[in-house]
């Protein structure tokens, strides 16, 4: 595996993948979805493939600090609810990661998140925007929530870009901004948890890459706590459209990388 270390990148690089590690904290306390641009990051100093790698654990440590923070408003039903699908969906990512190239893995996960952030605008201007989250308790709720699954899984194994797909959904749904971030805490600290073996089974983790991530995690900590900070000053409306140009931003540095 082609996994640089911390010898062999140069200073602007480190720092570069520094401030991608401190962009994960805000993103897991503030605005979900951020972290589409440390993936870029990522991407851009390390081998593409290895870089989800070095990037899982960074997003793990963002995901128990947020965990820590948020974990009175998580929404357990929902959680449940999207589990199977997310699981399918990861296994379909694993599947795909063995035959496809960078390329058609940017292009198809930029694609998505496009679509997703025009589906779930069109829908909240067409529906009521105080909806309750327990509405994914219908029909027609439980169908999006296996689909958004099977998408957020897909896209958060290949690339680590479920964020934005789950996003989409956690808005869609009709959660409010402290009900958002503490059911995406848990749903993203539980499935990229589950991530680890598949991404090692890949030799996408390794010893070197996990020896870079002890020098990034560091940088989380400040990020998480300026978010939890931030979140407080940002109003519903704003933080909903927050998401949703973050989902477009990552979408098309995926398309046009």
């Amino acid at each position: 595996m082609n996994t640089m270390t911390l010898w062999n990148i140069t200073g602007w690089e480190f720092a570069a993948l520094a401030f991608a590690a401190l962009l994960v904290g805000f993103s897991k306390t503030a605005v979900s979805g951020a972290n589409t641009v440390s993936l870029a990051i990522f991407a851009a100093v390390l081998p593409a493939r290895a870089s989800t790698g070095v990037l899982l654990p960074v997003l793990i440590a963002g995901d128990l600090l947020a965990v820590a923070t948020y974990r009175r408003h998580a929404h357990w039903p929902t959680l449940w609810r999207l589990f199977p699908a997310v699981a399918a969906g990861v296994v379909v990512g694993t599947v795909f990661l063995m035959w496809a190239d960078d390329a058609i893995v940017r292009t198809s996960i930029g694609a998505i998140l496009l679509l997703m952030a025009g589906v779930t605008v069109w829908r909240r201007r067409t529906a009521d925007a105080e909806q309750e989250p327990e509405s994914v308790t219908s029909r027609a709720g439980r169908v999006k929530a296996r689909s958004y699954g099977v998408l957020g899984g897909f896209t958060t194994m290949v690339a680590n870009a479920g964020g934005p797909v789950m996003s989409m959904y956690l808005l869609s749904a009709g959660f409010r901004k402290l009900g958002f971030l503490g059911t995406s805490a848990f749903f993203f600290l539980i499935v990229n948890v589950s991530k680890l073996p598949f991404s090692a089974g890949l030799g996408l983790i390794d010893g070197r890459s996990l020896l870079l991530d002890l020098a990034l995690v560091v940088f989380v900590v400040p990020g998480a706590f300026f978010g939890k900070w931030a979140v407080n000053k940002i109003n519903q409306r704003l933080f909903e459209q927050l998401v949703i140009a973050a989902t477009v931003v990552g979408g098309l540095q995926l398309l046009l990388r």
